[in-house]
């Protein structure tokens, strides 16, 4: 039986050779050729268009606490409950957690090639005489003369920040996508309770233009334009519906369940919210948006890998040793008499690949400006998206304005004509068209809520992710 205790004592006398190895060269590493990364220069606006002079960038605070739970600002318990079940199990975002966690193995695995390698083998023979046992111990170690491996773990870092940018940026869409299906939800419960209303109104305004073209009062035009629209509003209804049952099933899917296990319960009383926006937000906002962050590390990335390729025009320095010990006692079996060790540098340099190398740095450096273009682009877009947030807002706001004001003009028209059909001035048909009309009101201005709370949404996520301050 071999002894455990030999093994380990051939990987003792190989890390002590490698020691050895490692300290008469290691003043050799400290160089890294390739271009050191500096954050590429951007243009930053100092104010926002279509805010006007209310909403501007601010100096940055580094103290200022940014909540990630922006959802919470709309006081919605069942809203914030999706939210959280869908942050928990979307499947994107198990993906994009995945994909982070092999970035970061990726990262590890670089690493460990700065390291040597050692191992042992052992072997026994047998004779009738004696049994003589061997145990061979190596070890190797590619010096990082040129600084390729720092190199490559640099760029696998800002690969790994870029993974998880891009997992910050999966849950921020998810989130966004749910709270803007459920808002959505929302105003089509609202708008089905409107549609059925104007269908059973209109019904009765059908059933009475067939009683006056019976009598003589109306003619075939008035009841194909009052079935044309009865029908105009059967037929917004079912689109309404479709639409909400459509929106239920992707929040299921958002959250992770199949759409058979998921059911939002109407709600027709619902208040749209819309969390204040400051007046000055800091300019670190859009430097956290997450496509922002993404692209910037994988400049960095980019960068880190010129490096990589200009060092293999360099040679490269392996240190091998390995000994082998026999003895057939295992109590003296790595005493001094028994270890045969040899140790020896190999120096390998390319002399003629057929401007490969030159190649793969140009590929390097082309990859780099690419991806510094794409960054630039994605700060660009930052703003745009932005901007289209701010200019909904403003011409939203406005619209809800007028809409609420023809929806309290159309109230009290309905209260003035119900008087007049009590006092037998104004008729029964009068009446019914002025409830559709308040209706169509009604409808209009809880779309232009509904549209507002989405916008708000929208502005959240172009932003980065929320401006309200942690309470927690």
């Amino acid at each position: 039986m071999k002894s455990p205790i030999g093994y380990r004592s051939a990987v003792s006398v190989g890390m002590r050779c490698c020691a050895c190895a490692l300290g008469a060269t290691l003043w050799l590493s400290g160089c890294a050729v390739g271009p050191d990364y500096h954050q590429p220069a951007v243009a930053i606006p100092t104010q926002f268009k279509e805010a006007g002079t209310q909403w501007r960038l601010a100096a940055p605070n580094p103290q200022a606490s940014l909540s990630t739970r922006w959802w919470d600002a709309y006081d919605d318990p069942e809203l914030s409950r999706l939210v959280h079940a869908a942050l928990q199990s979307n499947q994107s975002i198990a993906g994009a957690a995945a994909a982070y966690r092999l970035a970061q193995a990726t990262v590890a695995a670089d690493r460990a090639s700065l390291f040597p390698t050692l191992g042992v083998d052992a072997s026994a023979s047998h004779s009738s005489s004696t049994t003589a046992e061997y145990a061979k111990a190596y070890a190797s170690w590619e010096v990082d003369l040129w600084g390729a491996v720092r190199r490559q773990i640099e760029s696998g870092k800002a690969n790994a920040q870029s993974a998880d940018a891009t997992l910050a940026g999966e849950r921020l869409s998810i989130a966004a996508t749910l709270a803007t299906d459920y808002f959505d939800i929302r105003q089509l419960d609202i708008d089905i309770d409107l549609l059925r209303q104007q269908e059973a109104v209109n019904g009765r305004i059908l059933a009475i233009t067939r009683t006056a073209l019976a009598q003589g009062t109306a003619s075939q035009v008035d009841l194909l334009y009052a079935q044309d629209t009865q029908e105009a509003v059967v037929a917004n209804l079912q689109i309404s519906q479709t639409s909400r049952e459509q929106d239920e099933h992707a929040i299921a899917v958002l959250t992770g369940v199949p759409p058979a296990s998921l059911s939002i319960a109407p709600r027709l009383d619902y208040v749209f919210r819309e969390p204040e926006v400051p007046s000055v937000l800091p300019s670190a906002l859009l430097e956290r948006r997450p496509d922002v962050v993404s692209a910037e590390r994988t400049a960095a990335a980019a960068n880190a890998l010129i490096g990589v390729e200009k060092a293999a025009f360099f040679p490269d320095l392996d240190l091998r040793a390995q000994g082998l010990v026999q003895h057939n006692t295992f109590a003296t079996l790595f005493s001094l008499p028994t270890r045969m060790w040899s140790l020896g540098p190999s120096l390998a340099a390319t002399l003629f690949d057929g401007g490969a190398r030159v190649a793969a740095v140009h590929k390097a450096q082309a990859t780099y400006d690419e991806d510094v273009a794409s960054y630039r682009e994605a700060v660009l877009t930052a703003f745009q998206n932005v901007e289209d947030s701010l200019s909904s807002l403003n011409h939203l706001r406005q619209q809800e304005h007028a809409f609420a004001d023809i929806y309290q003009r159309n109230r009290q028209l309905l209260e003035s004509v119900a008087a007049q059909l009590t006092a037998g001035t104004a008729s029964e048909q009068s009446d019914l068209t002025q409830q559709v009309t308040l209706l169509t009101a009604r409808q209009n201005l809880n779309d232009t809520q509904g549209a507002l709370a989405k916008s708000g949404v929208g502005l959240v996520k172009n932003l980065g992710g929320g401006w309200m301050s942690s309470k927690s």
